[in-house]
């Protein structure tokens, strides 16, 4: 009874019910020999067309400048891989799908708000003040199932699949987080895509760099430190893998992680253009 008037209550706030009362093993199942592939062309040209790479090799987004036509095509877009049975799929085609939906979801969002100055400024419902962000917002429903982007990425990716590479995959709309990938992913182009972002962001100041002497690395490293390893000597392993070879000498050179840092604010390419 407790719980039924807990939900009631939520529901009225504008709320959801806890994440723990939906079924996510529902996700793990997958069809080992799937022929079946979806198609991605539109959030492939939407990036084309909005995404900006900057000198400072971030990229940014120009949510500015997209009309309405685009927009729609981004609603139709999201549809579709809603209407989409992904766990008819395989793996490395679930795992794409997951990406592309939590990517061009937070796009959406950020459109539907926008201007904005950091997706953390963005809230819902009765606690909307708080401006807590839209992460655990039931903003898509796929199978019937409505979903977070923390359903998407803490529910479902970092569980199921167990690939600690989806960290630079998913996009927070944030300067301090992974480049928007210049392409959608898809089964073919996957691994080759997760470990390019790898090696991108950490390779990138906000990624790792050292500042006299002190390595600064990213809060990701600090927020998922087990997805990374058991320990910092073993995030500190997981960074020096994908570090080049300027970066990877200084590493060998630290045992400890000085400091984290996280630029939350909106990359938004009009901040660069103004």
């Amino acid at each position: 009874m407790y719980a039924m008037w807990c939900a009631i209550w939520l529901g009225l706030a504008g709320g959801v019910a806890p994440a723990a009362a939906q079924d996510f093993t529902h996700w793990q199942q997958r069809k080992p020999h799937a022929g079946e592939t979806v198609p991605h062309q539109s959030w492939d040209d939407l990036l084309a067309r909005y995404a900006r790479n900057g000198e400072d090799g971030i990229t940014r987004f120009d949510y500015q400048a997209v009309p309405a036509a685009d927009y729609a095509k981004l609603q139709a877009y999201i549809a579709m891989l809603e209407n989409t049975m992904v766990t008819d799929l395989a793996a490395a085609q679930q795992m794409a799908y997951w990406i592309n939906l939590y990517n061009a979801v937070t796009v959406r969002v950020i459109l539907d708000h926008y201007p904005v100055d950091s997706i953390r400024d963005i809230g819902f419902g009765w606690a909307s003040w708080l401006k807590k962000g839209p992460w655990q917002e039931k903003l898509t429903m796929v199978e019937g199932m409505q979903l977070s982007l923390d359903d998407i990425e803490h529910r479902i990716v970092r569980p199921v699949f167990g690939d600690n590479r989806v960290h630079y995959a998913f996009n927070c709309a944030s300067i301090g987080c992974p480049n928007l990938p210049p392409r959608a992913y898809t089964a073919d182009n996957l691994e080759a895509m997760l470990d390019a972002a790898a090696r991108q962001y950490i390779n990138h100041p906000r990624g790792a760099r050292f500042v006299d002497d002190k390595l600064i690395v990213s809060s990701l490293f600090q927020w998922y430190a087990e997805d990374f390893g058991a320990n910092q000597r073993q995030v500190l392993a997981h960074i020096k893998h994908y570090a080049q070879p300027s970066l990877r000498q200084r590493l060998q050179r630290v045992n400890a992680i000085d400091d984290f840092f996280y630029d939350w604010a909106l990359n938004d390419a009009r901040a660069v253009a103004q």
